[in-house]
Order: C-alpha cells, then sequence, then structure tokens
C-alpha cells in the first residue's frame, strides 16, 4: 500500500494498492455470480447525480460488502487518523460513458473510500476531487467551476479516501469501458458529531448512540 497525498491537510488521499488486484478480482466474481444465481437483489439506480442508470448493491443485502467494510475498519483509521465507526457501503457497476455530477456527501459520509474493482476494457477512469473545504450543501453540477480540483486515476485495487461532507466529487469525463465497477465504504467519527449514522440501515448491528 502507497499513500500519496495529506488527508488531513488537502481532505483526501491516493491509496495505491490498498488491496491486491487479485483480491479486487475475485471480489468482483463473488459478486457477479451472487447477482446472475439470484442470491441478491439487482437495482438500477437512477439518481440526479448519474447520467446513467448504473447496478447498486447495497451492503445490508450483501453479506460480502457489509464484511469488507467492516474489514477495512481498522486501514480506514489509521489513514484517516480517526477513530472510526462504520456506517454503509455499497458495490455499484457504471456503464459506458456514464458520468458522475460534482457533489458532496452527507454525514453518514464523514470518511469515504472509494474503491476501484475493474475495469471491463481495462481503461482507468479518472476520480475528480476539489482542493476547497467546502461546509456549505451546493447543489450537484456538471463541473467544479471556479474551484480547483485534482484527477486521480485508479486501478483496480487503487482507492481514493477523502472527507466525504467536506469536499466536492465526481466524475468529469465520460466512463471509457462498457462498465466499471466499484465499492464504496462510509464511515464516521466515533467521538465526531456523526457517530449517531453509524452502523447505517443493519438493523442487527450495535447501537451507535447520539
Amino acid at each position: 500500500m502507497k499513500v500519496h497525498g495529506d488527508y488531513e491537510g488537502d481532505g483526501y488521499a491516493h491509496v495505491e494498492r490498498l488491496i491486491p488486484a487479485e483480491v479486487s478480482q475475485a471480489l468482483l466474481e463473488h459478486y457477479w455470480r451472487d447477482l446472475l444465481d439470484g442470491k441478491v437483489p439487482v437495482i438500477f439506480k437512477q439518481n440526479s447525480l448519474l447520467s446513467k442508470p448504473a447496478m447498486e448493491l447495497h451492503g445490508s443485502k450483501s453479506p460480502a460488502v457489509t464484511t469488507f467494510l467492516w474489514g477495512l475498519t481498522p486501514t480506514a483509521s489509521e489513514l484517516t487518523n480517526c477513530d472510526l465507526l462504520p456506517t454503509y457501503a455499497f458495490f455499484r457497476l457504471y456503464q459506458g460513458s456514464d458520468t458522475l455530477r460534482v457533489h458532496k456527501d452527507r454525514h453518514a459520509c464523514e470518511h469515504s473510500l472509494s474503491l476501484t474493482l475493474g475495469y471491463s476494457d481495462e481503461q482507468p477512469w479518472a476520480f475528480n476531487i476539489g482542493h476547497n473545504d467546502t461546509r456549505s450543501v451546493p447543489a450537484p453540477a456538471d463541473d467544479f467551476g471556479e474551484e480547483p480540483f485534482s484527477t486521480i486515476t485508479m486501478l483496480p485495487g487503487d482507492g481514493v479516501i477523502y472527507k466525504g461532507t467536506r469536499r466536492r466529487h465526481g466524475r468529469l469525463t465520460p466512463n471509457p469501458n462498457k462498465w466499471s465497477a466499484h465499492l464504496f465504504l462510509h464511515w464516521v467519527d466515533r467521538n465526531g458529531p456523526y457517530r449517531k449514522h453509524a452502523f447505517e440501515r443493519w438493523p442487527d448491528a450495535p447501537t451507535a448512540g447520539d
């Protein structure tokens, strides 16, 4: 694992080889099997951020997604230098030529990780993140306007960890693959203002408190 950037100072960091590429491939194949075998629901979701509907699998419906989120919590705590509790995670399959509008995340995504699992055509699809510490809640936009931003290219197994409630982010260029597969994992600071969002949508999970 190799970390590029200063998470505390920049609000994000690029994490090369967060997991081995072989693990990301095996995880992707596991999701494919569960989806094709009907073990998990196939949901195509459209919202104001996506240019096309994307297939999504929420962690509350997938033990594999949940296990991965909880298992990565110590690593995420080390990367952010915070004592984190998991909130939720989901798998998303983007379509070719898709884009993701620039936006900020909600409170349950205080500390977020975008992890690339695979590309159908092995063409990296850039992730863009703004440089400004944004405390307001701006509407989703097609670009960053006057705000400077960085472009991060990820291979399978690479991730970007970022302050989801403080940094606007998106994918400005169209997806060059027929599809691309990603995991999105979210945490809150155990001692922070959003602690109550921990273990979101897991009815049997421990209560995080207020």
